[in-house]
């Protein structure tokens, strides 16, 4: 995630902090002092910066202790709810008026403009809404056939046109698109904000009348994407502000900022190239996130989502019975693997953060394709009694799957431990 370095540092900071009977006006500058270096250092705006301490340090010189709670928890209390109101306090959703819908997507080059607007499409089109892309940036060579591309990848028309002005395109497109429920419209972008850029924008804003103007800012651009935001800001209707490569940089403070200097909610993230990894904005999911509180929300349904969770049931079930197969195994590895890199699940762990960090994504997703190409290189018969697999077919098994003899004696030796394990379970359950 965008904040993995600033919430190491804060995790370090609240960690001296524990255990102390009560927090001194010395053990609370020393603390403060430390936030501010790690929000620096995360390439947060100093507005924000003295907004955040200043508050923090005013809340916990008064604040009560009670017996229940040690005074370090009521610290992290306090900035956690500071970051949430700073982040925007609830969650801002897509708002559409009118039929059909008008968004508009408008962004500097290189912000992720049109690969954002066709993740935001893809998510409508699976809502049941019949959605119609319009290209009408002119400006970029092959942006035109990118927006295609990417409309054919997810079953959403693109209607685009040679030879025109951006503002023709739009007018025929609103023609065409008038038995749509929602119109999207990619702009053109530039490398900066310029007079001629703005004026585009300007006019199809009057002609179309969006309901939505999506912002696209690069979380990686530093203090820059203030500059940026002001600048849309005073020329047109920005309702929403969309931070791509969240998942690319390990600072991140500048969507503090931008969130904060502007007052405009930040509605997406972007957490990958993928065309599903485009994820709502909480501001508390993610201010408990920066503060390496996880995210179990957001974990869970990731899960519902990306999971099979009838078969997961079944699986758990016959484990929670001590049943405990090498197709469990299959079935569970399966389906973690569908929700993303296993450093970013380790994240949404609270207090787990730092374990993330020592994670190698690479080896992680090879070791579990080797796990799995085992598993399908056994029969049925082994699958379900792994204890009939002897030299002659664990040599069988590496050959079908490409690994080696000590792979599958591995795999087997691991797979012994978990089902003792699920054994212990299900009799402590006492199913």
């Amino acid at each position: 995630m965008a904040f993995d370095n600033l919430t190491n540092r804060l995790q370090d900071t609240f960690r001296n902090m524990t255990g102390k009977g009560k927090l001194s006006e010395k053990n609370i500058t020393d603390a403060l002092s430390e936030i501010r270096i790690s929000l620096l250092e995360a390439d947060v705006s100093l507005d924000v910066i003295n907004e955040l301490l200043e508050h923090t340090r005013s809340e916990a010189l008064g604040m009560k202790v009670t017996r229940d709670v040690e005074p370090s928890q009521m610290f992290v209390k306090i900035v956690n709810d500071k970051l949430i109101e700073i982040l925007g306090e609830e969650k801002s959703e897509l708002d559409f008026n009118q039929k059909p819908g008008i968004l508009m997507m408008v962004g500097l080059q290189g912000s992720g403009k049109t690969t954002t607007i066709a993740k935001i499409a893809n998510k409508l089109n699976k809502e049941g809404k019949k959605v119609l892309l319009v290209a009408a940036d002119l400006a970029r060579p092959a942006a035109i056939e990118q927006l295609k591309i990417l409309g054919t990848q997810i079953g959403v028309e693109v209607f685009a046109q040679e030879n025109s002005t951006p503002v023709e395109v739009v007018k025929n497109a609103l023609a065409h698109g008038k038995d749509f429920d929602l119109i999207l419209i990619d702009t053109a972008g530039r490398l900066q904000i310029d007079d001629a850029l703005m004026q585009q924008l300007v006019d199809i804003q009057a002609l179309t009348k969006p309901d939505e103007i999506l912002l696209s800012v690069d979380a990686m651009s530093g203090q820059d994407v203030i500059h940026v935001a002001n600048g849309f800001k005073e020329k047109l209707n920005i309702t929403g502000l969309v931070a791509t490569k969240f998942d690319g940089d390990s600072r991140g403070g500048s969507i503090l900022s931008v969130r904060y200097m502007t007052q405009v909610p930040v509605k997406f993230v972007g957490v990958g190239e993928g065309i599903d990894e485009l994820d709502e904005f909480y501001p508390d999911r993610t201010a408990s996130r920066i503060l390496g509180m996880g995210d179990i929300v957001s974990l869970v349904e990731k899960a519902q989502e990306k999971m099979d969770i009838e078969a997961s049931e079944r699986s758990a079930e016959r484990m929670m019975k001590g049943q405990f197969t090498l197709d469990d195994m299959l079935i569970q590895l399966q389906q973690v693997s569908k929700m993303g890199p296993l450093s970013g699940l380790m994240k949404m762990m609270p207090g787990a953060n730092q374990l993330a960090g020592q994670i190698d994504d690479a080896d992680a997703s090879s070791t579990m394709k080797k796990t799995e190409a085992m598993i399908l290189s056994m029969t049925p018969e082994e699958r379900n009694d792994p204890k009939i697999i002897r030299s002659t077919r664990k040599r069988r098994i590496a050959e079908g799957s490409g690994t080696s003899t000590t792979d599958v004696n591995r795999l087997l030796s691991q797979y012994e431990k978990m089902q003792k394990q699920m054994k212990m379970l299900s009799r402590f359950m006492g199913k």
